[in-house]
């Protein structure tokens, strides 16, 4: 009987197909309806990274597949290991991650019984899941492994969610193993390149916007000479920065919250929009408002991977069903005809960006000036350094102030996940270990999944928290005093020391109440060679970089 056919228990062929599908890392909670993956696990090469939580590994398996476009991986455990893991499992489904996550599963005799932590997973899942599978003989591990990864990588990426039933884990089964999947690229075809021409030579104002999933180095470097060549104004959907660089004369700025008047007004007037990778979702796209639907005003030429989402929500004049990596290259060979006649268009549109992009003339309330903090980082970090956030008020100074220029160096959830930005730094670090990792958080936000400094700590990570308190869940205090001026409810936080909180795992802790004290803080901390937490104290009155409390509340009370 050849190696291949040798008898082998579920675990050890499913970890067998990892292995085979390219897989080096991986994220858990461990649990004992998976315990033959466990000792499966033992002796194979592959890191396994014990979280503790399983929503913060599933984030961290997110944050992999978003930086690397293969899919992340997270094993836990049924039941309320499931569920906790849910929020990344959603993460990945908004953001277009692809991601695999495996479940353990009751015994194939229990099912149905309601067993001990017995979940149906295709229920539970089934709505924010790109395929979920219950597999019940191990002799089809390597073909629906194999369909696991393929659907999570083609198309619209997204997570996948494989239920493992413990007793067939543990039964064994002849099989050969699946090869190695592969990622198909979808690409544009010589008529629509040329239609796509004639349009972008015909413009007077045409916008590119870039978004979603499915990118890479190269095929940012293949949009910047495209945009070059026709020197056209190029935006970045929500928190999606990484796929152009800040520095490049075309950037123009992002479609994300609290965004530049002056940007919105260009794409209003625009008569030729270009989006490549991107939904054009609610953020995006203010609430559905920016462009009509289903017919926009602006001519929309509207590029994707899957031709489901064409048309979707919008009718362009102009659809092309192609992946940004493909498109992108063909891009890079498009060339006009003549000079276009838009170059103010574009220079107007890049100083705007500049403006609103410089954090030098923001002041906000209190004794530490947000605006300094930015200044500082860009003087010291590298350009590389990749910035990690949840949600919160307190990610707008890392959207709108640190220039990204690198690909591969912003994680953040387009979900609006909170909790996700000391996970998606654990998920980085472990990854690249060589790059900086810088980790934005709220108080409110840090302490989602804040027991993942532990984790940090046991695999000697060390990434960066900058942690901004203000005592409150401050976004939802700034629409609570825009609705119901005055009437506070349920927003206000009694936080812990995190300086001491950092240093009772094992890590390093400042506390920055002042300006001054932030650039000296921040050298101790990258010196230390650990986890560390700068616990920044931000005054409450400081809701947003132009906005106060006292001002949102006597506007509402004026208006109403």
């Amino acid at each position: 009987m050849s190696p291949a056919l040798t008898p082998r228990t579920g675990g050890q062929i499913l970890v067998r197909q990892l292995i085979t599908h390219g897989v080096q890392q991986l994220f858990c909670v461990p649990g004992e309806s998976y315990l033959a993956v466990l000792d499966a696990l033992h002796d194979a090469d592959i890191a396994v990274t014990v979280c503790r939580q399983e929503g913060g590994a599933a984030m961290m398996a997110e944050a992999q597949g978003k930086l690397t476009g293969r899919p992340g991986i997270c094993f836990v455990t049924r039941g309320p290991g499931a569920t906790n893991a849910s929020a990344g499992v959603h993460i990945a489904h908004q953001d277009s991650t692809p991601m695999i996550l495996f479940v353990g599963q009751v015994a194939r005799g229990a099912k149905g019984r309601e067993a001990f932590q017995e979940l149906d997973y295709r229920a539970v899942f089934g709505t924010m899941a790109k395929w979920v599978v219950d597999i019940d003989d191990p002799a089809r591990l390597p073909e629906l492994i194999s369909r696991a990864f393929h659907v999570a990588t083609s198309g619209r990426p997204g997570p996948v969610v494989v239920a493992l039933p413990e007793d067939m884990l543990t039964e064994a089964a002849s099989v050969a193993d699946a090869l190695p999947y592969q990622v198909t690229e979808t690409c544009p075809g010589t008529a629509a390149l040329q239609e796509l021409h004639a349009r972008l030579q015909g413009a007077e104002q045409p916008v590119v916007i870039l978004g979603g999933s499915r990118w890479s180095d190269q095929a940012v470097r293949d949009i910047a000479t495209f945009a070059e060549h026709w020197q056209l104004p190029v935006y970045c959907s929500f928190r999606r920065q990484m796929l152009f660089p800040a520095n490049h004369a075309s950037y123009a700025g992002d479609l994300g919250l609290g965004v530049n008047p002056k940007l919105l007004a260009r794409m209003r007037a625009s008569d030729l929009v270009l989006v490549l990778g991107a939904r054009l979702s609610e953020i995006p796209s203010q609430g559905y408002e920016l462009f009509d639907i289903p017919n926009p005003a602006q001519p929309l030429v509207h590029v994707h991977a899957d031709a489901d989402e064409l048309g979707r929500l919008y009718r362009p004049a102009q659809t092309i069903h192609a992946t940004p990596q493909a498109m992108a290259a063909a891009l890079a060979g498009l060339l006009p005809a003549s000079a276009p006649g838009w170059a103010g268009h574009t220079q107007a549109a890049r100083a705007e960006y500049l403006a609103w992009s410089d954090p030098a003339p923001i002041r906000i309330p209190g004794q530490l000036q947000m605006g300094a903090v930015m200044q500082h980082l860009k003087g010291v970090l590298p350009a590389d350094t990749i910035f990690c956030n949840g949600a919160g008020n307190f990610a707008t100074w890392v959207h709108r102030f640190w220039p990204f220029t690198s690909y591969g160096s912003q994680l953040a959830p387009t979900s609006g996940s909170m909790g996700y930005g000391l996970p998606a730094g654990v998920g980085a670090k472990r990854l690249w270990p060589a790059r900086e990792v810088v980790v934005f958080a709220g108080d409110g936000d840090f302490l989602m999944h804040g027991q993942e400094f532990a984790t940090a700590v046991q695999y000697g990570l060390p990434l960066v928290v900058v942690l901004l308190d203000n005592a409150m869940y401050g976004t939802i205090r700034m629409h609570q005093e825009r609705e119901y001026p005055g009437r506070v409810s349920a927003t206000a936080l009694k936080n812990p020391d995190f300086k001491a909180y950092a240093q009772a795992f094992g890590g390093h802790g400042e506390r920055v109440e002042r300006t001054e004290d932030f650039a000296p803080a921040l050298e101790r901390a990258r010196a230390s060679g650990l986890p560390a937490i700068l616990h920044c104290f931000i005054d409450p009155e400081a809701i947003t970089p132009t906005g106060t409390l006292q001002g949102i509340r006597n506007a509402a009370l004026t208006n109403g």
